[in-house]
């Protein structure tokens, strides 16, 4: 992949990082609904944190945070993930038991000139939410 940041080279998305409830069933959201795989982790109980690949050198990092003091709607605003198949990665999902919040739908994006996207939302294990982001130019 070119650099094509000239301030930082090498700079790009390397991961998104979020405090949940219950690491374990995070753990098992993630790579048995999403395909995620783990791939190094630090810390013991109560204060383990685990790195999953997203895949395509993405990563999501998350750690157990107090169940009492993790906010209702997680404790970042959205995490968007590429899809390929927008609408079979929120099935996956679903049948995970995630909460949908907005299924598939095609939208344009206001851009010059406008570019046409798929997406959807659902909710993680700790009620964080998820867009599903499919694309051809970005």
């Amino acid at each position: 992949m070119p650099d094509t940041n000239k301030k930082i080279k090498g700079c790009g998305f390397h991961h998104v990082s979020m405090k949940v409830k219950d690491l374990e069933k995070s753990i098992k959201f993630y790579t048995e609904a999403l395909g995620f795989t783990e791939k190094v982790s630090w810390g013991e109980a109560p204060k383990r944190t685990v790195l999953l690949d997203t895949g395509d050198g993405n990563y999501f990092e998350i750690s157990q945070g107090d169940p009492d003091l993790v906010n209702e709607e997680g404790v970042f605003r959205h995490l968007a993930l590429r899809a390929d198949d927008c609408a079979a990665a929120l099935e996956r999902a679903r049948k995970a038991g995630a909460e949908v919040t907005v299924e598939t739908r095609d939208v344009t994006l206001r851009t010059d000139p406008p570019i046409p996207i798929r997406i959807a939302f659902f909710k993680g294990p700790d009620g964080e939410l998820i867009e599903l982001f499919q694309n051809e130019h970005t």
